[in-house]
């Protein structure tokens, strides 16, 4: 288990390191599998920071049955390139706190390669993870997605679940 400080140990980063990439992984390949891997079972994930500043509705979504079809089903079908850098880790309690900055670019199905369509929405997001040991690695037991802008229609967002 980790200490209680706020460093955390090479080995630990090297660790905990795959964990943003994946995420970004998952939802550019709407790949559920890669999804369900990185969340416990009781994961919690809440883009209400995010999404309140830019005008939509989505709500707090908790457990991994939940969680993987609706991310998936929102994000996986859009054409999506996630960019994640600058991460950090640090101890927290009985596990660790990830945090990253996303940029996100999101495209309507099919139209991203198409340099005529330019209805599009790129975001410059924080991404939180707060990540708990168990027997099978480090898994995210809380996400949370911040927007910090916003350039585009926010709307492209809600298209694959329309």
């Amino acid at each position: 288990m980790p200490d209680r400080t706020t460093s955390v140990p090479f080995e630990t980063e090297r660790e905990l390191a795959p964990l943003p990439l994946l995420w970004a992984r998952a939802l550019d390949e709407g790949d559920a599998d890669v999804l369900t891997d990185l969340l416990t079972d009781d994961v919690v994930v809440d883009m209400t920071p995010a999404t309140t500043k830019i005008g939509l509705d989505f709500p707090v979504l908790t457990g991994r049955d939940t969680v993987v079809p609706t991310m998936i089903g929102a994000v996986g079908p859009l054409d999506t390139t996630h960019m994640v850098t600058n991460v950090t880790y640090r101890a927290d309690g009985d596990g660790w706190l990830v945090a990253a900055y996303a940029l996100a670019q999101h495209f309507l199905p099919g139209e991203g390669p198409d340099s005529t369509r330019t209805r599009h929405c790129l975001m410059g997001n924080t991404w939180t993870f707060r990540v708990r040991p168990t027997p099978a690695g480090p898994r995210v037991a809380r996400f949370t997605m911040d927007c910090r802008w916003i350039d585009g229609d926010p709307s492209v967002l809600l298209a694959a679940l329309a």
